[in-house]
């Protein structure tokens, strides 16, 4: 799983540690399918993704694109509140839930669907992960997580669904700075914590003065 909205809260630094490994047959949730020749649109055009479990590959996703068109990658569509929820799921240990999402589409091809109270609804399974890369603003050496603005998107449900979850920060602050109230995922889901001056190509734009 890789956080991100788009670039926002991407864990571009992780996604191009990992491309250093050289895998192959991969399979990433993600709600996205990268932006460019960078991060995750990088690891894609790498080959090194069989499959992608996303809601959107925008059209900027053109390294996605190219595999796809000729055969080369796997995706599996979800509807994008019903990704966070599968994720949701896992983390809260839950067997799935019934959504109306996706009923009477193809989405919904070969999928439990069952009528509560005159609605139909289709069974979604719970989605994990084997290993959960985040991005945050801020860390300490307990693993506690402090999420910036758009941030707090994926990154927050993914870090509850991994059995190895691996987050970078913009800064590492001792342990004890955070105040417990201002903590978005606690230390308890991160398994590895690492410093790292964010991605050149995910750099937020200035914010304009008013």
């Amino acid at each position: 799983m890789l956080g991100g909205f788009g670039n926002a809260g991407m864990p571009g630094q992780l996604i191009e540690a990992l491309r250093l490994r050289q895998l192959k047959g991969l399979t990433i949730i993600s709600n996205g399918g990268g932006t460019g020749p960078f991060a995750l649109g990088a690891l894609i055009g790498d080959g090194a993704v069989s499959k992608l479990i996303a809601t959107f590959p925008a059209p900027s996703a053109v390294q996605f694109r190219e595999l796809y068109l000729r055969h080369e990658i796997e995706l599996e569509l979800v509807p994008q509140g019903t990704l966070v929820e599968r994720i949701r799921a896992a983390g809260a240990g839950l067997g799935g839930f019934y959504t109306p999402a996706g009923v009477g589409t193809d989405l919904a091809k070969g999928q439990e669907v069952r009528v509560i109270e005159g609605r139909e609804y289709v069974f979604a399974l719970p989605l994990r992960a084997d290993h959960v890369f985040l991005k945050a603003h801020l860390g300490d050496r307990f693993g506690n997580l402090v999420y910036r603005g758009t941030m707090r998107n994926f990154n927050m449900v993914m870090a509850t669904a991994g059995r190895n979850v691996a987050a970078e920060v913009d800064r590492l602050v001792p342990a004890g700075e955070l105040p417990a109230e201002h903590i978005h995922t606690p230390g308890i889901f991160v398994d590895h914590l690492v410093e790292v001056a964010r991605h050149p190509k995910l750099l937020e734009l200035p914010r304009e003065e008013n």
